[in-house]
């Protein structure tokens, strides 16, 4: 089993989505640990009850190196293999990223590289666009700039306002990252030191394999 650490800030609807494949066989992961910035955030109680290991890591803005390697040490003592982001809501710094260089993976309500950052919905809705959709990346020191492993598209429909677009995207991440993490516990993606790439079809439904990726 792929050892996993979930980030998470909010709710965890994507970590509970993550575990529900897991509990059905249908992702071969196991999430060990749980970690957070808001000692608040659903995700940790939904951990908890669980009997997941969890960690909070209040942000703190005016030390934020010394937060960026606090959050490090915390998800390093669960030996992840992984790290998915699931509705975290910081950008990771050096500290960080360079400890899991290559190992860190976000999902983003957005068909990447279009409307990165916040309130990605409000802004497909603004450009006019008629597809929305999702995307899982890995993270870089950018807003959402890392590299793209997989999409799944959500038509816009008329009458859409930013929840009701959210709630179908959302949806769809909930299938499309438990679908990536898989497809990296089985060797069908592959995080090497040169980049990712994929070495089979992706087995998700929906999954678009990013073109700049690949098969060999």
């Amino acid at each position: 089993m792929l050892r996993v650490v979930v980030l998470a800030s909010g709710r965890g609807s994507n970590l509970e989505a993550l575990l529900r494949a897991i509990d059905a066989g249908r992702c071969h992961a196991a999430v060990v640990a749980v970690a957070g910035d808001k000692p608040e955030a659903h995700a940790l109680e939904l951990a908890r009850q669980r009997g997941i290991a969890t960690h909070c890591v209040p942000f703190r803005r005016a030390a934020r190196g010394a937060w960026d390697t606090e959050l490090a040490e915390a998800v390093a003592e669960a030996e992840p293999e992984l790290v998915v982001l699931a509705g975290f809501m910081r950008l990771l710094g050096p500290a960080f990223l360079d400890r899991f260089t290559g190992r860190v993976l976000n999902v983003h309500p957005s068909l990447l590289p279009a409307f990165p950052g916040l309130s990605a919905p409000a802004q497909t809705l603004a450009a006019g666009v008629r597809l929305a959709g999702c995307t899982v990346h890995l993270v870089d020191g950018g807003v959402d700039s890392g590299a793209i492993l997989a999409q799944a598209a959500v038509p816009v429909l008329p009458g859409d306002d930013e929840a009701t677009l959210h709630a179908r995207i959302q949806r769809e991440e909930h299938a499309l990252l438990p679908g990536v993490v898989d497809a990296i516990a089985r060797g069908a993606l592959s995080l090497t030191t040169t980049g990712p790439r994929w070495v089979a079809a992706p087995v998700a439904a929906g999954v678009l394999r990013s073109p700049d990726l690949g098969t060999r």
